[in-house]
């Protein structure tokens, strides 16, 4: 025979189904959605990322570079007031950020790299390591 289960509508299993289900993200118009766009080229010297970040401040942007991962993170606040006389009439706030991380096919030189920052793009210039020469061994 069969069991029957009722369920009640506050029943813990439905509101594990449905948690989430009807939420979306709030976004107002003038909220910047914070994205890095990324161009990477080549030479026979380095590699040069131009990474679009309109809106970031310099000081908001991190690089790290490990071998050839290179990541690169930036964290958006902007806060507006709109006052009229003594009453304030809006107040918005929005923080984000967003980061990226690729990898290179050569080890990047940490040491003679260079990042600018200019119009609210980033260049980096990432020179590559010289490549180790190979010893051959002598068998005795």
């Amino acid at each position: 025979m069969a069991n029957i289960t009722r369920l009640s509508p506050t029943s813990d299993a439905l509101d594990d189904l449905f948690r989430g289900f009807f939420m979306r993200p709030v976004r107002f118009e003038d909220q910047p959605e914070v994205q890095i766009r990324m161009d990477v080229s080549e030479d026979d010297k380095a590699y040069k990322v131009l990474a679009e970040m309109p809106g970031v401040k310099k000081e908001d942007i991190h690089v790290s570079i490990d071998g050839n991962q290179v990541s690169i993170s930036a964290e958006v606040k902007n806060e507006k007031e709109v006052k009229e006389g003594e009453r304030l009439l809006r107040s918005e706030r929005y923080f984000g950020s967003a980061a990226r991380s690729f990898s290179l096919a050569q080890d990047v030189d940490e040491s003679t790299a260079q990042a600018k920052y200019a119009d609210g793009v980033l260049e980096l210039t990432l020179p590559k390591k010289a490549a180790a020469a190979s010893k051959r061994l002598v068998i005795q």
